[in-house]
């Protein structure tokens, strides 16, 4: 398996994470730390989170705290144990995190997610089937678009045979592919659409998944309801006013929207790609 081309420390992580709790958090009657799926580097992560972060304290009167885990099987064995308070998390683990510990989608976007399999333009690839037999990167076993989804779409549906290289991140997956450390990659569009352009030039989308009800925002239920209300009111006042909506932008929740479990996730228990799942 390759090395992922951004491994942070651990005292890296531990700078990063004392540098973006606000003083703030400690001053609150009540505070909540939200873990985020790992698309990005912990750095990234906390770039885009600790602003939107900052104004919902403002807007709630509670303090947050940002857990920074820089692999999505650390991000999944945090939040199976129930951890994290609040999760920014995929459409697959929604269903992961409510099974295990009755998580509730509060917010998600109204854009699709939409898993996309990526060649390197100027290589040798030029249709799907010029990919049988070979070494495909993706995030995680279960990242959802830009794995779980995807691989089991290409093997079921299109008969795909190939092998896996988990590389940690959307990020590291484009830069494998462009590297020639794989002959294809996972990702979803909303994290290539974020890459530079000159990267994104060297990429063409050779394949593209149905959409799904995107990532949601989700509380742990020993969040009292008056918080889980609260916090979802202020998001979606966010959402309506220009700043907050750049804000929310920043963290793919930019056109928000209230979420609900019954309509949004567990239809997706119909696509029955529970034995592609890795690790339950």
């Amino acid at each position: 398996m390759s090395t992922p081309v951004f491994m942070p420390t651990r005292s890296l992580i531990l700078i990063i994470l004392l540098a973006l709790l606000s003083p703030r958090a400690f001053a609150t009657s009540q505070s909540f730390t939200l873990s985020v799926v790992p698309q990005f580097t912990p750095v990234d992560i906390g770039m885009r989170w600790a602003p939107l972060l900052k104004r919902l304290e403002a807007e709630t009167g509670y303090g947050f705290q940002l857990r920074l885990l820089d692999r999505i099987p650390k991000f999944e064995s945090d939040f199976l144990v129930g951890t994290p308070d609040l999760l920014f998390l995929n459409p697959y683990h929604m269903l992961m995190a409510a099974e295990a510990q009755g998580y509730i989608p509060l917010v998600r976007d109204t854009e699709p997610l939409v898993g996309i399999l990526v060649v390197d333009k100027s290589g040798p690839i030029r249709q799907l089937s010029d990919l049988n037999g070979k070494n495909l990167a993706f995030p995680a076993p279960n990242a959802f678009g830009a794995s779980l989804y995807l691989r089991a779409l290409l093997a079921e549906q299109e008969g795909m045979r190939f092998s896996n290289d988990y590389v940690g991140s959307h990020q590291n997956v484009y830069r494998h592919v462009i590297k020639g450390d794989a002959a294809a990659g996972g990702g979803i569009q909303a994290t290539l659409d974020r890459e530079p352009e000159a990267l994104r030039q060297r990429l063409r989308v050779i394949y593209t998944t149905p959409g799904v009800p995107p990532h949601p925002l989700a509380a742990h239920p020993r969040v009292p309801k008056v918080a889980r209300d609260k916090i979802r009111n202020a998001l979606l006042k966010l959402g309506k006013e220009s700043d907050g909506k750049k804000l929310l932008d920043a963290v793919e929740l930019g056109q928000i929207t209230e979420a609900d479990m019954a309509r949004d996730y567990l239809p997706l228990k119909k696509l029955k790609i529970d034995h592609h799942v890795i690790g339950r």
